[in-house]
C-alpha cells in the first residue's frame, strides 16, 4: 500500500496525487494537518515538508517522478 502525507492546498502533492492517477496506482492520503500521530510520524524520518511518500519500508519527500514510475511498476 502507498500512503501519501499531505496537507491541504499543496501544490508538489496535488502533483504526486495526479501522476499516481494517472499510473492507475491505488493509493491512502493522510492529511499531516489532520492527523498530529501522521505529522509526528513524518518529523521523526526527519521530513519538514510534504508529500511524503512511504511504500513498503521506503520513504521519500517531495514530487519524485522518476520514483512515482518505478513503484507503479511494482505496485
Amino acid at each position: 500500500m502507498i500512503k501519501i502525507f499531505s496537507k491541504p492546498n499543496c501544490v508538489q502533492c496535488s502533483m504526486t496525487l495526479r501522476t499516481l492517477d494517472r499510473q492507475g496506482v491505488s493509493y491512502q492520503v493522510v492529511d499531516v494537518s489532520q492527523d498530529a500521530e501522521a505529522a509526528a510520524q513524518v518529523q521523526a524520518w526527519g521530513y519538514r515538508q510534504v508529500p511524503v511518500v512511504q511504500f513498503g519500508q521506503e520513504h521519500w519527500s517531495g514530487f519524485r517522478p522518476e520514483r512515482l514510475a518505478a513503484i507503479s511498476a511494482t505496485a
